[in-house]
Formats: structure tokens, C-alpha cells, sequence
């Protein structure tokens, strides 16, 4: 018997009530789940806490849902809508384009652009073969002719290649050059290498075309019996001004356009111009045809764009500077930004919802493991009806999505310091290429990921999840030990999301007293960061309740809201590093990396800022000299002792995972008090590269006194104010006990009194401009 397993998602992840959310949902090994609407309000199944609790909720929709197999098409490509058949091309023709081909020999045949069906061998295409040669062929469905270079093409070096086939003598050519230049290749100009390759042969017939066949660039149309058609021979690497002629251009004309000359109008059909539309908010996913019938081509699973070209020269890093100089749009045979699966069940919301996070609860067999499905949303009122606001980093849950460190990073155990303990759902999630990556993974060509999305499943969005290589909750699952807190303390409370605050910005939150942050809000566009800081400069009382937050600046389109993009480089602990010349994001034009590289460190706006991150051990807080101002007991009030959070979920204390520090000179507002501090802790956490410019011994747990979260509080203008806790165990701690400890009891104290309309006591002295806090 087949073992059964469901996967699902959602078309929004944030809704209201009355609102309709459309579902949609995968299932192997049956055609019936049992369906039920839940609001969940704890996650980590961890002995020392309250366990996994949800609440089960009526709606129309409970109940068996017929499910059923689904297909998703991975792989990024360009399609080019033809409805007058122009690109049918039956006679002499000309294609051509600058290539930079990452995985020339992956052993599978990869289609750089044609009007070919890989199931009927009808119609024409140029494309890499499976030995990494360049080949041209045409097909008339029963034979297929095949003329292939001499010179197989190199990984990570830039071609000029070109075909060309005359109807009336049947000859065909193959074109291929290097255009290397001192920076847009991964060797250079001393390395021994044959790049160029011209070859010739006769061919017996002419291509064949079938109606349907769309002309695609970094792809072929295929078809299988299930899931009819799809696209195959998918290419990993970068395209570059790609044209199609309706005759064969000879090889000066060819040369020249290798040299970069704009191609002759005579025969031209189409001529993709990969530089335009740049402008100075970036670019979009249509490839624009400035040929005579503007038969522009539109992206699917977002080609990278914002990438280097053929022509790039090392002297601008931006395509705001050089638009010219950036025509390379790089697809990857594993990229997936939606499933686009067909929809299985919609839901209208019942109008009387409250505000919380909530999922559509699937089971089918058994009802456990991989049988067991929860699709995540999250619910806002229509008006806002709380004094406080949990705000859900989403965009940091799609950073993290369906990540595959566990399996594809050398460095997570040396990290860690453990063994990563695999469930059946890692397993799931790393076998199936139809659940796709996240930014902290590679495609299976080496580059970098750089998208990331919700419309697939994101399996360790789930309640109940354990991040594999820290064994611990993470995230969404962790986040949700603050929903049970605050449900436990009984606050009326609303529930906001990051897409919510970039989409409205400020306004999103100014209905509120108090804002709560969640455990790890680390990815923040710039929309995002106005906002917040807008926020508490305008009176606003806000809790940083995590620690490395608002640290990565990323991007997000209005129009899709669903996809977030993300650029790793500089100073910073990475899984990959965005190439020379592509640190700004295609959706913004902005820089990405870290917001201290662009004058926006974090402590600017939350008064602490990332400095160590480890694993294993969490510590306790221990209580500052500034704890006991009369002015701040408000903080501590009802607590005894020195000693803050020496229990919690996440390795037994409420300071670890990931540290904030106090940092004055990076921006750390000089009125800001430190409450309470940690040291102590094991050698496994390691000074960020962001404090200093030389790694050397000593700079570890034990040695160094920076590794430790501060606790710190500090008022605003306008009676607004932070309270940081820096540190992402401290979320994980305030189940412990039955929510009755230390750190429950401060962070009640603090949200008590920031959504009172009183004014906040005022700090009875100033931090001394320089001076820093020791740990104990």
C-alpha cells in the first residue's frame, strides 16, 4: 500500500474575516482528507512546556475533501506569446545570443532557445548537449538532424553563440566564441583555454512546427500522459540579448554583433533587449522584444534579472549605473516561485473570527507524520480591536522556507556542535524539488537562492516542526510560544503580519499601544524598517521579543506581496555570497545585505544589535546596576533575585541561540539602560564579523565579554519606548512552568505598563556617553 502523505498551501497568508482563501493541496496515496479549521496557539511539543495546542474552529468547510495528485513545473524560463505563428519559422533562420552557461555537462540536454517539442521532435532549437557541447537541431517528428560544436562550452564563461540554417542548400552552422573580459568570467585572460568553435554540416529537411509549440528561452515544451504539458531540458546559466532572424545571417554579420553591435534590421524577427525596462526601482519578470512585432517574453518562477551581462566591466557594481551592462538573466533548472497547482478547496472566513493564527488542519490514514497536514494563515481583524499587536515576521519565515542545511551545508554540524536529527518530513522536504529552497540554500547549479515564496508548501512553517540541525523549534513553530503567553496572561491582542506592515506601512500599526516583535525578525525591507522606526518616533511602545532582527534589508513587490527576494553579501555570516556586480535586488533597485552596511544598524532603531550566535546551551539573564534605578523597578517588580531565565525550551535558558549586545557606537541611543545581561556562555558562540575586522583566538563564549545578550529599555520621543530582550531563547522561555517564571513576570511587567495611556517614568540618570556594560 502506498504511504500517504499531504502537502498543501494557501494563496494568502493573511487575511480577514469575511475574507475568501483559496487552499490547495497535494496528496499521494489517497483521494480523501478530513478537513478542520484550527486556531493554534502553541507549537513546541518540548516536555518542559504546555505541549501542542490548538483549537479546533467551525466553518463551512470542515469535513472530507476530495484531494488528489498535483504537478508543479520547477525550473525558471521565458516564454514568448506568438499568436500569429511569426516565430514558426519553417525556412532559413538565424538564433543567437550571449550565454554564460553555469552546468554545461550536468548530463542532460538544456534548450537555450527555440520553438521545440521535446515529445513530438517537431520544430528547431539551440542548446547545450548533454557532453556540454553547443548543438542546433531541427526536427520534422519522425527524424531529427543534430549539428554539434567540437569545443565543449566551459562553466561560468561568457559565449557568443549563434545558428544558422539556409533553406534553400540545407546548411546549417554553429557559431561559438568566448567574449571573456577581465571581469565578467570566472577565469581570465591567462587561463589556456579554447573557447571558440565553428562547424558546419548539411541538413536533410527543414523543421516541422505544431501549432501549439510556444517559443521558449532556458526550456522546451514536453508533455507526460498525467500532468499534459510541461516544460523539459531546462538551462542553468544566463541568457543575454537572445534574436531569432528569418534568414541566415553570415558570419561577419555574426561577428559583429559579437562585438556588440546592434543586429541588422534586414530579416530581423525578434530581438529580446535583456537591458531594457531597467529603471532606477529595479525591474520586472517581461524581457522586452524591440524587434518589428514586440513579441516580448514573460518570465515564469522568476528569472533572476539585475545580473551582470556579457559586456560588464568590473568599473559599476549597479544596473542603475550601466543598465547596458546588465542583460544577463540567469534561470536555474530548480527554481519554483509558485506550485501553481490546481485549487482545491475555498474557505470564506466566518465574519465573526477573531484575530490569531490559525491553519487548515488535513489528515488522511493514519492522521500522523507525513499523513498529517497544517496550512498555515494568519487572521487581523477588520478594525482594529486590541491594544497590542503581535507582529508575525513572515518575511523572515520565507528566508528560512524549506531550507536544506542538514543536508547541502558542510558547516552546520561544525556550527552546531550536533548531529542533525532528520524527521520523515526533512526527508520529504529534501527528496521533492517541487517544494523548492530558501535563501539560505543553492540551486542545484551552485548559485545562490535568491527568491523565495509561500505559494508551495513550507514545511517547516508547520506547527510541531524541529529545525533539523539545531533541534529546536524555530521560527513559526517557536513564535507561537508567544501567542500561548499571550493567551495564557489573557491580553487582548490583534495579530499583524510583515506583509501587512510593508504593504500600509505605519499605518498598520499606529492603532496600537504596544507592538510585539516575534523571536527572529532578521529579514526587514526598507518599507518595513520606516515603518517601524516611524512608529516608536511617533509614540509608539514597541518589544523586540528575539535577537539578530532587522538585520537583512530584502525586497518585496506590491503586486506580490507572496515572493520575497534576498541578496547575501559582506560582513556577514552567509550560506552564499552574491556574485561581483549583483548586490542590488530586481525588485527595488536596492542594495541588499545587511542594513549596518547601508548606515541602518540595528541598534538605531531597537537599541541592541546581532553579535554571537551558538547552540547546545542557552544561560540565564543576571540583573545590571540599571535594573535598580527606582524609576525602572517597574521591570522587575515581583522579581527576586539576581538570576533572570535559567530554564526555558531552547537549551534550558531564556539567554541564548542568537545574542543582542549594547553598542553605542553603532548607534545604541544614549538614554538606553541596560537591565539585565548574560555571560557564561560555552565556546560555540563566536563573535560576529560585524564587531571587528580580524578573526583570531579568543573571541569565543568563555574569552570574549561581547558575546551576551543586553537587555535593554529606553524611552522615545513622544512617550514611545523599546524594550529589547536580545536574545531568541527568550521567547522559548516564557512557557516554562506553566508560564509561571521570571521571565513571564518581567515581560508582563513591561507590557502592563506600555499599553497604559500613562506616560512612562522617565530614567533617572543618563548612560555616560562611551561606557559600556560588563556581563557578570
Amino acid at each position: 500500500m502506498a504511504q500517504i502523505k499531504l502537502f498543501g498551501y494557501s494563496d494568502k497568508i493573511s487575511v480577514k474575516p469575511g475574507d475568501v482563501i483559496q487552499f490547495y493541496v497535494n496528496a499521494d496515496g489517497t483521494e480523501r482528507a478530513e478537513a478542520q479549521l484550527v486556531r493554534l496557539i502553541h507549537g513546541d511539543q518540548h516536555p518542559a512546556g504546555p505541549g501542542f495546542l490548538e483549537e479546533e474552529i467551525d466553518c463551512s468547510v470542515n469535513g472530507a475533501w476530495e484531494v488528489e495528485k498535483q504537478y508543479t513545473q520547477i525550473g525558471s524560463f521565458l516564454e514568448v506569446p506568438d499568436r500569429e505563428g511569426r516565430l514558426a519559422l519553417n525556412g532559413s533562420l538565424t538564433l543567437f545570443a550571449f550565454i554564460h552557461p553555469l552546468w554545461p555537462q550536468v548530463g542532460l540536454r538544456q534548450c537555450l532557445l527555440g520553438r521545440w517539442d521535446n515529445d513530438k521532435n517537431c520544430g528547431f532549437g539551440l542548446g547545450i548537449k548533454q557532453n556540454g557541447l553547443l548543438e542546433f537541431w531541427v526536427g520534422q517528428g519522425d527524424e531529427v538532424d543534430y549539428l554539434e560544436a567540437e569545443v565543449p562550452l566551459q562553466a561560468q564563461m561568457w559565449y557568443f553563440v549563434a545558428a544558422t540554417f539556409d533553406a534553400k542548400t540545407g546548411r546549417a552552422t554553429l557559431y561559438q566564441e568566448g567574449v571573456t573580459n577581465r571581469y565578467n568570467s570566472v577565469l581570465g585572460k591567462v587561463a589556456p583555454l579554447d573557447l571558440r568553435s565553428h562547424v558546419a554540416e548539411t541538413f536533410r529537411f527543414r523543421p516541422k512546427h505544431l501549432p501549439d509549440t510556444p517559443f521558449l528561452m532556458a526550456g522546451s515544451r514536453d508533455w507526460h500522459a498525467k500532468r499534459g504539458n510541461f516544460v523539459s531540458q531546462l538551462y542553468c546559466g544566463k541568457l543575454d540579448r537572445p534574436g531569432l532572424f528569418n534568414r541566415a545571417l553570415r558570419r561577419e554579420e555574426l561577428g559583429r554583433i559579437r562585438n556588440g553591435d546592434t543586429p541588422p534590421s534586414e530579416g530581423m524577427v525578434a530581438y529580446w533587449d535583456t537591458t531594457h525596462g531597467y529603471t532606477d526601482q529595479g525591474i520586472g519578470d517581461v524581457v522586452t522584444d524591440i524587434g518589428p512585432f514586440q513579441l516580448h517574453a514573460k518570465g515564469y518562477n522568476r528569472p533572476v534579472r539585475a545580473q551582470t551581462g556579457w559586456n560588464w566591466n568590473g568599473r559599476n557594481d549597479c544596473f542603475r549605473l550601466a543598465p547596458q551592462e546588465y542583460g544577463g538573466v540567469e534561470f536555474h533548472s530548480d527554481a519554483l516561485i509558485d506550485c501553481n497547482w490546481k485549487p482545491t478547496k475555498a474557505l470564506k472566513l466566518p465574519e465573526d473570527l477573531r484575530s490569531g493564527a490559525y491553519a487548515m488542519r488535513l489528515r488522511a490514514g493514519p492522521g500522523t507524520g507525513l499523513g498529517e497536514e497544517y496550512i498555515p494563515f494568519f487572521v487581523r481583524p477588520k478594525v482594529p480591536t486590541g491594544r497590542i499587536a503581535f507582529l508575525v515576521p513572515t518575511a523572515s519565515y520565507l528566508a528560512y522556507a524549506n531550507e536544506h542545511l542538514s543536508f547541502d551545508a558542510p558547516i552546520v554540524q561544525g556550527m552546531t556542535g550536533m548531529t542533525p536529527i532528520l524527521t520523515d518530513i526533512d526527508v520529504e522536504m529534501y527528496k521533492n524539488p517541487e517544494f523548492g529552497h530558501g535563501c539560505y540554500d543553492s540551486w542545484a547549479d551552485g548559485q545562490g537562492v535568491c527568491y523565495s515564496s509561500y505559494h508551495r508548501p513550507v514545511v517547516n512553517m508547520r506547527p510541531k516542526y524541529r529545525i533539523s540541525s539545531m533541534d529546536i523549534t524555530w521560527q513559526y513553530p517557536a513564535d507561537l510560544s508567544v501567542i500561548a503567553w499571550l493567551e495564557h496572561q489573557k491580553y487582548d491582542y490583534d495579530v499583524l503580519t510583515d506583509e501587512d506592515l510593508d504593504l500600509e506601512g505605519v499605518a498598520a500599526l499606529k492603532p496600537y499601544r504596544c507592538v510585539i516583535s516575534g523571536t527572529h525578525p532578521e529579514y526587514y525591507s526598507e518599507r518595513m524598517m520606516d515603518a517601524t522606526e516611524d512608529y516608536i518616533e511617533g509614540g509608539g511602545r514597541y518589544i523586540y521579543l528575539g535577537a539578530n532582527g532587522y538585520y537583512c534589508n530584502v525586497a518585496i513587490r506590491e503586486d506580490e506581496p507572496w515572493v520575497l527576494e534576498c541578496r547575501k553579501f559582506g560582513d556577514t555570516w552567509k550560506a552564499w555570497e552574491a556574485r561581483p556586480g549583483e548586490h542590488y535586488m530586481a525588485t527595488t533597485g536596492q542594495k541588499g545585505g545587511p542594513w549596518k552596511c547601508l548606515g541602518r544598524p540595528p541598534q538605531k532603531i531597537m537599541g541592541v544589535g546581532f553579535v554571537s550566535e551558538g547552540f547546545g546551551r542557552s544561560e540565564p539573564f543576571y540583573r545590571m546596576p540599571d535594573s535598580y534605578d527606582p524609576s525602572l523597578s517597574w521591570i522587575t517588580e515581583g522579581i527576586e533575585g539576581e538570576i533572570i531565565g535559567d530554564f526555558g525550551l531552547a537549551y534550558g535558558g531564556a539567554a541564548g541561540v542568537e545574542l543582542d549586545r549594547y553598542d553605542l557606537s553603532l548607534g545604541t541611543p544614549p538614554n538606553a539602560k541596560v537591565i539585565a545581561s548574560s555571560g557564561g556562555h560555552t565556546d560555540n558562540y563566536l563573535t560576529h564579523v560585524q564587531v571587528q575586522l580580524h578573526q583570531h583566538p579568543g573571541i569565543t563564549g568563555s574569552y570574549d565579554y561581547r558575546v551576551r545578550a543586553d537587555m535593554t529599555y529606553f524611552p522615545a520621543p513622544n512617550d514611545g519606548a523599546v524594550f529589547s530582550c536580545s536574545s531568541i531563547a527568550f521567547g522559548q522561555a516564557l512557557p516554562a512552568n506553566g508560564f509561571d517564571n521570571n521571565v513571564s513576570r518581567l515581560l508582563a511587567n513591561v507590557v502592563n505598563a506600555f499599553v497604559r495611556p500613562e506616560p512612562l517614568p522617565e530614567a533617572g540618570r543618563e548612560a555616560v556617553p562611551g561606557a559600556e556594560p560588563v556581563a557578570s
